[in-house]
């Protein structure tokens, strides 16, 4: 069993959908918290995490939603993991992220000293976005994402050298390829210019953090997302592949050494 829990948003709730199921398909059981508040910054956790505040919806694997303090999740299992990720709006700017991961990272430290801490790094904002924040990067997928990686890649350092989950690296290579290449009439992997879409972003999302966490190739997996109200958005056999592809090429990457094996 691997317990993981996220410190998140909107972001990390679409991660963890289909971790579960992704994971079981690949032998691995995996049980996922999720701590969320829509567009949390890194300073909002860390405010709420000194005041202890029940402000977050937390979800967990086979367990209906409810109120819950950071401490609180924490100290309900022995998580094999924790992961901290900064708000999608932020992720390109690093001096919006300390003091309040060092100190984030600490509180963790402190109630759940067990759990390995990973950075979650997300992903830049599609090319047509309307969120308010794309401005920020001059509405530039490429650059927002080059800022974000430079970003996370530093928060990790920061924290003692932290795995990173590279959601943001699948997403770049993914949208690559022909049939996600929104740009030259793909699909957009996004639902709302920012979010993952429902099926094919998130479960590019899940094969990342199962291969990340489990350490189980993502290729091959047999498990296929769909929606029974909408079964117009289950990936084809081929988009399954290639999303599987740029989820094992993006970790692979951040394994020096074993590029290329799967």
């Amino acid at each position: 069993m691997i317990r993981v829990l996220a410190i998140g948003n909107s972001f990390s709730d679409d991660a963890r959908t289909f971790v579960h199921q992704i994971g079981k398909a690949a032998g691995a059981e995996i049980t996922i918290g999720n701590l969320y508040i829509g567009g949390c910054s890194l300073e909002r956790h860390w405010q709420n995490a000194r005041e202890d505040a029940k402000a977050y919806d937390y979800s967990k694997t086979g367990c209906e939603n409810r109120p819950a303090s950071i401490r609180e999740a924490l100290e309900e299992e022995a998580w094999d993991y924790v992961t901290m990720q900064q708000a999608s709006h932020f992720s390109g700017l690093p001096e919006t992220y300390q003091p309040y991961l060092n100190e984030l990272s600490a509180y963790v430290r402190r109630y759940a000293s067990q759990a390995e801490q990973l950075i979650h790094e997300t992903w830049a904002y599609e090319i047509d976005s309307a969120h308010p924040a794309f401005p920020d990067y001059g509405r530039d997928q490429a650059r927002m994402y080059e800022l974000l990686r430079a970003a996370y890649d530093r928060a990790a350092q920061d924290i003692g050298g932290a795995r990173v989950i590279p959601s943001g690296d699948a997403f770049q290579i993914a949208r690559r390829h022909p049939l996600f290449d929104y740009a030259h009439g793909g699909q957009s992997l996004n639902r709302d210019g920012f979010h993952a879409s429902l099926t094919k972003g998130r479960y590019l999302l899940g094969c990342v953090w199962v291969e990340t966490l489990a350490g189980v190739s993502a290729v091959g997996n047999a498990f296929v997302p769909s929606l029974p109200d909408q079964p117009e958005l289950t990936p084809s056999p081929e988009e399954l592949v290639v999303l599987q592809r740029a989820a094992h090429e993006a970790v692979m990457a951040r394994r020096p050494g074993e590029a290329g094996r799967q």
